[in-house]
C-alpha cells in the first residue's frame, strides 16, 4: 500500500485558502475603497477558533514572541487575525503576509506568539491595547463576540465637528436619519472626549464604553465597531456612517427639516423589531 504523504500548505496556500484571512483581506480592502482608511489609518482584530487556525497554519511553529505592555489573562490562548502597525489597507490583498498576522496570546497573558504573517519584523497594530481591552469587555457581554474594527469613516468624523458630543443626542440624531438605524444599533453610540490614540488610557476608556455599546466614536478621528462576525462589525459601522452622511447632506443643504421620524414612530419601530432602545432617549 502506498504511504500517504502529508504536505504542509505553503504561505501562498494559507492566505489563498484560509477563510479568516480572506475575510480580513477583503474587508480591509473594501474599507480602503470606501475612503475610510487612508494611508495606514484603521485596524482590525478578529478572534478565530484554534481548530480553524490549525487547518491552515502550523500552530506549533512560533515565528516570534512579543511582550505586551499589560497582561490580558482573560484572552489567554486565544487566536487572532490582526492588521499590522503602519500597514496600508490598500496593500492587504496583494501582500497579506507583510500586512496581516495570525497571533496567539500566551498562557500567562503577558505575551503574544506570531504564528503567521507580519513579515519583515512587522508588529500588530499600535491600537492593540484598545482592541484587547474591548474584546475582553465585549466577551463579557456576548460570548459569541469576535471582531473589533476601527476605521476613519468620513461622515462620522465630519459629524463630530458640528454636532454636540452628547451620547444620547448624537444617537437620537442618527436614529432619525434612517429607519433601520434603531434596529441595527439600539444600544446607541458611545463617545469619548478627544484623546491621544495608541495609548493604554484610550484603550481603557474605549473598553469602558464597550460595556454598554457595540460602537464607540473617537471625535475627529474615527469609529470602533464590534460584532460576532466581520460582516456584523462592518455592517454596524456602515449603517452609522450612512446615517452620518445623510445628516451631513441635510446640514449642508441649509434647508429646514420639514418632517422627521417622530419619537412615537421610533417607539413603534423598536416594538416591531423587538429591540430595547438605549435608555433615556425615547422616554
Amino acid at each position: 500500500m502506498e504511504q500517504l504523504t502529508i504536505v504542509k500548505p505553503t504561505a501562498q496556500d494559507v492566505h489563498a485558502k484560509a477563510p479568516f484571512l480572506r475575510e480580513m483581506m477583503e474587508i480591509t480592502y473594501t474599507m480602503w475603497k470606501n475612503g475610510w482608511d487612508e494611508r495606514n489609518g484603521g485596524n482590525v482584530s478578529y478572534i478565530v477558533d484554534e481548530a480553524e487556525v490549525a487547518q491552515y497554519i502550523d500552530i506549533t511553529k512560533i515565528d516570534r514572541t512579543l511582550n505586551l505592555t499589560f497582561p490580558v489573562s482573560e484572552l489567554a490562548n486565544k487566536y487572532f487575525v490582526v492588521t499590522g502597525s503602519g500597514k496600508y489597507f490598500k496593500n492587504m490583498m496583494a501582500d497579506p503576509e507583510h500586512n496581516l498576522g495570525v497571533i496567539r496570546v500566551t498562557e500567562d497573558g503577558k505575551s503574544i506568539d506570531i504564528l503567521w504573517g507580519l513579515k519583515g519584523n512587522a508588529v500588530p497594530t499600535s491600537e492593540l491595547p484598545s482592541h484587547f481591552m474591548s474584546h475582553i469587555e465585549r466577551l463579557k457581554m456576548d460570548p459569541s463576540h469576535r471582531v473589533v474594527m476601527h476605521n476613519h469613516a468620513t461622515n462620522v468624523i465630519a459629524m463630530t465637528f458640528i454636532h454636540a458630543l452628547d451620547e444620547k443626542g448624537f444617537t437620537r440624531t442618527l436614529w432619525e436619519m434612517c429607519t433601520e438605524c434603531l434596529v441595527v444599533f439600539p444600544d446607541g453610540i458611545g463617545i469619548l472626549p478627544w484623546m491621544v490614540p495608541g495609548s493604554t488610557e484610550i484603550g481603557r476608556a474605549t473598553a469602558e464604553k464597550m460595556k454598554k455599546h457595540r460602537a464607540v466614536i473617537w471625535p475627529h478621528h474615527g469609529i470602533f465597531g464590534t460584532g460576532t462576525t466581520i460582516d456584523e462589525a462592518f455592517g454596524l459601522i456602515e449603517t452609522i456612517e450612512k446615517a452620518a452622511q445623510i445628516y451631513m447632506l441635510i446640514v449642508s443643504s441649509n434647508q429646514p427639516i420639514l418632517q422627521r421620524i417622530t419619537n412615537q414612530e421610533l417607539i413603534d419601530l423598536a416594538k416591531a423589531f423587538g429591540v430595547e432602545p438605549m435608555a433615556g432617549i425615547l422616554d
